[in-house]
């Protein structure tokens, strides 16, 4: 029987050529799992799992308590409790763990719903599908697949530099105390929510860019449906979690873009330049581990009130990689550090670090960095598409980002 990866890998360039899949030999629930995928966890088993030569090292690696094992013997991934991290896949050696698959369902809806399809790249996008593969290039490369358009994840990592740096102002007059990030990755907030509740206090009510992004879409274009790309795979699972899936209906890897592209014939080299330049150079850091931080201190800094006050000044620190990150919590719990402003990521050097990253990690920081570098405006405020886009959301004033209650907010 095959495994759900050679089921994927048959199907695919007949499902995004639009014709219905043929397979010969598979497991119908891998086939559910592929055209049904928000109804799986992130991780699913690839092959049977019954015999294990390496004692369920998967079951180990999980902090989150996330496989369980059935009474026939087969494992089971819960999707509840499963963030998406990727240490599983990791751990098992046999390689019957692979990561769900979205392409298929959502090549699906955009053929479905022409003209109001939209790709959402994560930061991290720049460089990953090869050096003479531009925005520009890529955009066109969307617009060839069907999408009506491709939007920047990182304008809306903009919007959630202010209302950070915000959040952080109000949070340290009214305690005196210190601010965890909230904004940016999936795996930090579920370790916070679910083994560090008690730090629940210090995290700001701030969704991330991606769930930003997708209800500025949904609410700006009728029956808008969002895709998101990027390096992670937890992404899939904050996409589906209650209180904030309404925003984003399909989620891909880097990967799993590269595999539609090919199997489209699609080389997004050979495509015209459609250049739009709509973040500052703080939304595009978001990518690599100490862009948050970069990013809210000087937001901090320029709103001015650091200039009066000194108690408003941000001292960070920043960690990468989960267990990176629980010693940082570890350090906080134990009054080991004097910082007021904490960032954590999952993936070691943040997201260009991600589990499905298509250029390792230290070229990936290099392109985010010149990326930033090259970008028109430097901070959210200098930013004019950050103010128009407000006022079309109805906000008169950057300050009103505090009140919000629906589009930018989340209740942890």
């Amino acid at each position: 029987m095959k495994t759900l990866q050679e089921l994927y890998e048959d199907i695919l360039e007949q499902k995004v050529k639009a014709k219905e899949p043929l397979p010969a030999q598979y497991d119908p629930r891998h086939l559910d799992c592929l055209l049904n995928p928000r109804q799986y966890a992130p991780v699913v088993p690839s092959a049977e799992c019954e015999q294990c030569s390496y004692d369920r090292a998967c079951r180990r690696s999980c902090l989150f308590d996330a496989i369980e094992e059935q009474r026939d013997g087969r494992l089971w991934i819960n999707p509840e409790r499963c963030v998406g991290c990727g240490d599983c896949i990791e751990a098992c050696k046999e390689g019957r763990l692979v990561m769900s698959k979205d392409g298929l369902a959502a090549m699906r809806a955009v053929r479905r719903s022409p003209g109001k399809a939209y790709l959402m790249v994560a930061p991290a996008f720049v460089g990953q599908f090869g050096e003479g593969v531009t925005p520009g290039k890529l955009r066109s490369a969307c617009k060839a697949l069907g999408f009506a358009g491709m939007v920047e994840v990182a304008l809306f990592a903009d919007i959630l530099t202010l209302k950070e740096a915000l959040e952080f102002q109000k949070h340290v007059r009214e305690t005196g105390d210190y601010q965890l990030t909230s904004c940016c990755c999936p795996v930090w907030i579920r370790m916070i929510r679910g083994k560090y509740h008690e730090l629940l206090p210090h995290v700001p009510g701030a969704v991330s860019p991606m769930v930003a992004c997708g209800r500025m879409l949904k609410k700006m274009k009728k029956e808008a449906v969002t895709v998101f790309v990027g390096p992670c795979l937890a992404k899939k699972a904050e996409a589906r979690e209650a209180d904030i899936a309404d925003a984003v209906d399909y989620v891909l890897t880097f990967e799993e873009w590269k595999e539609l592209l090919d199997a489209a014939g699609i080389r997004p080299e050979d495509l015209p330049e459609d250049e739009r330049n709509h973040a500052s150079s703080a939304g595009r850091l978001y990518a690599r581990a100490g862009g948050v931080s970069k990013a809210v201190s000087e937001m901090v800094m320029q709103l001015g009130d650091s200039a009066k006050e000194e108690a408003l000044n941000i001292k960070s620190e920043k960690a990468s990689g989960t267990k990176a990150c629980m010693e940082l919590i570890r350090r906080i719990q134990a009054g080991e550090t004097d910082a007021n402003f904490f960032e954590g990521m999952g993936c070691e050097g943040g997201c260009v670090g991600g589990p499905k990253r298509l250029v390792p990690v230290d070229d990936g920081k290099k392109w985010v960095d010149q990326y930033a570098a090259d970008a028109k405006f430097h901070t959210p405020l200098e930013n004019p598409y950050v103010l128009r886009l407000l006022q079309d959301l109805g906000f008169d004033t950057v300050e009103q980002l505090l009140e919000d209650e629906s589009l930018f907010t989340r209740v942890f």
